[in-house]
């Protein structure tokens, strides 16, 4: 057997060994995306909810103080106007936070989709370079004898 020939395998063992790592790497950057769009998720969830309680406490303040006035806070339109523009700024704020979530899922599942596909393409490429350095060390191989 030709040190070419043994050359050749040892390269190509190492081209499949390559192609191994990336896609093993791959998988690991895939798995981190999937962790932060999880973490992301529970954020804007848990920012969501701190809108809803913030805005729970300041209605009950506000309520409180027109009470407190002695104005009858059921019935005066003026009030009621003022109470619900509160709670519809407070449904914006909540709506544009789980927007956000909505994209931020949308640009994670891309990015986990073009990392899996990354890691698929190097160890396919890996495995037709690997395949061309044995047919090249082959035919050096043949053409020496």
């Amino acid at each position: 057997m030709s040190i070419g020939l043994v050359f050749s395998v040892i390269s190509a063992a190492g081209q499949l060994a390559a192609g191994q790592a990336a896609k093993e790497e791959a998988d690991l950057n895939a798995f981190n995306i999937k962790t932060d769009k999880k973490l992301n998720s529970v954020e804007a969830d848990q920012v969501a909810l701190s809108i809803k309680r913030d805005f729970d406490t300041a209605m009950e303040a506000n309520i409180a103080a027109l009470s407190a006035t002695g104005r009858d806070v059921g019935s005066s339109m003026t009030i009621k106007a003022f109470l619900e523009k509160q709670k519809e700024i407070a449904y914006e704020d909540i709506s544009r936070t789980q927007n956000q979530k909505h994209w931020a899922n949308i640009k994670a599942d891309m990015a986990l989709l073009a990392e899996g596909r990354r890691g698929r393409n190097a160890r396919t490429a890996s495995l037709f370079k690997a395949a061309g350095t044995l047919y090249n060390g082959y035919e050096n191989y043949k053409d020496a004898q």
